[in-house]
């Protein structure tokens, strides 16, 4: 874990790869420390959509990032989806892998949504038990992400507990999403500065950040805004904490020019030294 967060100190910022952007990115290979491909968009994937990776993947590192795993789920380990995950490890080479603490479905169905998990012992020591699974069949780190929440169960301990408990234990890393982290505090009531304060610095590898909307009774966690003020804040907080760490802007609705997104990533310069803002950019 320990090499792995210090590639990660030295990445900069990375985009998440989307197709509206995937020519604009072929054609000016902008300044970027990394892509992020969504696992999901490309296991599988036929030729003429894996062409695009034949310019891009020389050009840039990559890290996947899934929403299929299911972690918390009861039903067995889809090792169907799991081998074919590795074979898109074998064609990409990522630097890790990561997936979101939730679950996604139980019997075979799939919700396409993730879902929360009741922050119990009982589930900790279940998430802790599958992501060492998990990281022993890929035969790369795993790395977990703390979900956006619109609930909470009773007897459930913090969520922050929870998060850094499971990294701990699972030895595996933390792909902290800040904007999770405000959508979840406005959602449910708790200190979102004391929950970046109590992650473990030398677990987390990766920071997302994005945007959400104002619904009034709570927040929604859209991906489809400018990153908000707050959540700016948090990041600078975070990072004034940890040091440096590869960030990524995720952007999925709406999803603006190329120009537009690089412009808004560009934001969290601010808090970065300049050396390590495109370290991998050549």
């Amino acid at each position: 874990m320990h090499r792995l967060r210090e590639r990660s100190t030295q990445l900069g910022l990375g985009l998440g790869l989307r197709g509206p952007h995937f020519e604009a990115l072929e054609a000016s290979l902008p300044r970027l420390g990394f892509l992020e491909l969504l696992s999901e968009n490309w296991i599988d994937a036929p030729a003429r959509r894996l062409r695009h990776l034949e310019t891009l993947l020389p050009r840039y590192p990559v890290v996947l990032h899934g929403v299929s795993l299911s972690i918390g789920s009861t039903d067995p380990l889809d090792r169907d989806y799991l081998q074919r995950l590795k074979r898109l490890i074998r064609e990409t080479n990522p630097l890790w892998v990561s997936d979101h603490l939730a679950w996604t479905g139980v019997r075979g169905i799939n919700t396409h949504d993730l879902l929360p998990l009741p922050a119990t012992e009982e589930a900790l020591r279940h998430v802790v038990a599958r992501a060492r699974e998990v990281s022993e069949i890929l035969e790369r780190p795993l790395v977990l992400e703390n979900p956006s929440a619109y609930l909470e169960f009773p007897g459930s301990m913090s969520e922050s507990e929870f998060v850094a408990r499971i990294a701990e234990e699972a030895d595996i890393g933390l792909l902290l999403d800040v904007n999770n982290i405000w959508v979840s505090s406005r959602n449910l009531g708790f200190d979102p500065l004391e929950y970046v304060d109590r992650m473990p610095a030398d677990r987390i590898v990766q920071i997302h950040l994005a945007g959400h909307e104002d619904l009034g009774t709570h927040l929604l966690d859209t991906h489809g805004k400018p990153v908000s003020e707050e959540v700016w804040q948090l990041y600078a907080r975070l990072v004034r904490r940890i040091g440096p760490r590869a960030t990524l802007l995720e952007w999925d609705a709406d999803v603006p020019p190329l120009s537009s997104a690089l412009q808004e990533l560009k934001k969290a310069e601010r808090w970065l030294s300049p050396e390590l803002v495109y370290a991998m950019a050549g």
